[in-house]
């Protein structure tokens, strides 16, 4: 069995701050939960840490935009239905009706804090659609350029209440425990913050995580590099449930470039993956081979639109048996002038790296892109240790099921951060707790720290066996490569402590924790397709994998039935 460390290696803490509450991550869940506590407890001191600038996370590159019934045609039941269908029987109904209900007042709310959203003529919200959805209801700022617009309305409101506290450049390492086993601060490690430098603590009554996704585990991803699962990572080690972890998104559509020739896009991204956006095909653009036949054609009644999984699994097919490793995304149809407007930041990093989408077809393939699952939380956000909060990408509220439903992920910041604010404000939370900090780090029977240098084997490693196809085979493989990463015993090699080694050990941890996930499912659902078993299989995997850490830092995997199933 493999063994996790259950706490980081780290120096001990040279500096202390308090707070009532810590929300770590500044996406639009952390911005959005900050703002909101702001509101609700006025007089608690609240303090935003983030790992690199404000700006850096994954809601910058959202390019299609927020999901919400915001129509006259359109209703909140219509928008449950499609989530319902696009989670395969694994969306928590309770938390998908909660997102839907909510929904257009969040996204309303953004737009009076100053999100400019793309309008129409008379002044209402420019509405498209994208797949799994039957009614037009995305929401979109700048063309496709959403994220961008809700990250800078939200960053300009933080900046503008001198009463929230930011610490930018800080890496979580762990969370601290009062007596009561209850969630009392956290541990991070800050760079170039004065009296702040290195490793400090922060005590607070709550934390809240809004680390983001884990998308650095593959080897081609969307996401951006500060996502290696820390907030995942974090939560296991202090002995919080995750589930849902083998339900990994796959965007179909991520802009390919030749390993040879990245590219100025590639570099500018630093290896992530530039996105070509579902609302491109939701316009009316069509994938085709390279003869420029139709992939989607007849394999869905929605074709191009159809949910991702459906077509990042089509793709990969129809690359296996061309033996190719991308396809095109023809937009020609939609016109210049269309493609221009609507789509100028897509335009701009294909030409960038010799592409130009008005005059052909634009070479994609399918990429690492979002994390259905992640720490479980309640609907108020609530995880399993008292006092820790999760919202964004790094929780699992059970609203995407086994496969998260096109511009639902913005969405599920705007709710459920401001569920979590509302909690808050009922149990006033206190940042003067009792906690002792570790004197060294509890590891199990682990060798404790990763070394960095290995991170490109792991992510190889993901892709292999744990990405797009999965197999009994593909996944014991992979699990034996983690396994063997964290092993330096043999060799007597030892890791340094500090922000290489920290993220490494987290992208082992959350790894090793998606691989046993998805070995454990025996069934074809949503984003998780076994080639060995290929079907759904209501009869006995209608429910949710459950994995955690035992104090030995042990894997521990439990299945949990749906309610109403057997």
């Amino acid at each position: 069995m493999t063994v996790l460390p259950c706490r980081l290696g780290a120096p001990r803490p040279g500096w202390m701050r308090a707070a009532d509450v810590v929300v770590i991550g500044s996406g639009i869940a952390g911005l959005t939960t900050v703002l909101h506590l702001r509101r609700a407890l006025p007089a608690a001191r609240v303090l935003l840490v983030t790992k690199a600038h404000l700006d850096a996370g994954s809601t910058r590159w959202a390019q299609g935009g927020i999901a919400a019934a915001l129509a006259a045609e359109d209703s909140p039941d219509d928008h449950l239905a499609d989530t319902l269908v696009a989670g395969v029987g694994l969306c928590d109904e309770d938390a998908a009706r909660v997102l839907v209900r909510d929904g257009p007042a969040r996204v309303r709310e953004l737009a009076e804090l100053g999100a400019r959203f793309d309008r129409t003529t008379d002044g209402s919200f420019a509405l498209t659609r994208e797949g799994g959805h039957l009614r037009n209801r995305i929401i979109h700022a700048g063309g496709d350029a959403t994220g961008l617009e809700v990250e800078r309305a939200l960053i300009t409101a933080v900046r503008a209440d001198e009463s929230i506290e930011v610490i930018e450049h800080a890496l979580v390492l762990d969370l601290l425990l009062d007596s009561d086993g209850r969630a009392a601060g956290a541990t991070l490690h800050v760079l170039g913050e004065g009296s702040r430098d290195g490793v400090g603590a922060v005590t607070a009554g709550a934390v809240v995580l809004a680390t983001g996704g884990m998308g650095q585990i593959f080897a081609s991803t969307t996401n951006p590099g500060v996502s290696t699962g820390d907030g995942v990572a974090l939560a296991l080690r202090a002995g919080a449930v995750v589930a849902d972890l083998e339900f990994v998104q796959f965007h179909p559509t991520a802009l390919w470039l030749p390993p040879s020739r990245p590219g100025a896009v590639a570099e500018l991204l630093g290896g992530q993956q530039p996105l070509v956006s579902e609302a491109m095909r939701g316009e009316g653009a069509v994938l085709v081979d390279a003869a420029g036949e139709r992939v989607m054609a007849g394999v869905h009644r929605l074709a191009d639109l159809a949910p991702r999984d459906v077509v990042a699994k089509q793709m990969s097919r129809v690359m296996a048996a061309q033996g190719v490793d991308h396809l095109f995304l023809d937009a020609r149809g939609l016109g210049a002038a269309t493609i221009e407007r609507r789509f100028p930041s897509i335009t701009a990093r294909c030409r960038s790296a010799g592409i130009d989408p008005v005059a052909r077809p634009i070479p994609v393939a399918p990429a690492a892109h979002y994390a259905s699952g992640g720490v479980r939380t309640d609907l108020w956000g609530r995880t399993s240790v008292a006092g820790l909060y999760a919202c964004g990408e790094v929780a699992c509220t059970g609203v995407h099921g086994a496969n998260r439903l096109a511009s639902n992920s913005l969405l599920e910041g705007l709710v459920f951060a401001a569920r979590i604010a509302e909690h808050l404000a009922g149990t006033a939370p206190g940042g003067r707790h009792r906690v002792a900090i570790p004197a060294a780090p509890v590891v199990g029977r682990g060798s404790g720290l990763t070394d960095p240098a290995e991170r490109a084997e792991l992510a190889r490693a993901m892709t292999d066996g744990a990405g797009v196809l999965r197999s009994a085979d593909s996944l014991r493989a992979t699990a034996k490569v983690l396994a063997g990463l964290g092993d330096l015993r043999v060799s007597g090699a030892t890791v340094t402590a500090g922000p290489p080694a920290w993220e490494m050990t987290n992208l082992r941890t959350v790894a090793t924790a998606l691989a046993a996930a998805a070995a454990s499912r025996t069934e074809t659902r949503g984003s998780h397709w076994r080639e060995d078993f290929g079907e759904r299989d209501d009869e006995h995997w209608l429910g949710r994998i459950l994995t955690r850490l035992n104090p030995e830092g042990e894997l521990i995997v439990d299945v949990e039935p749906m309610r109403g199933s057997r």
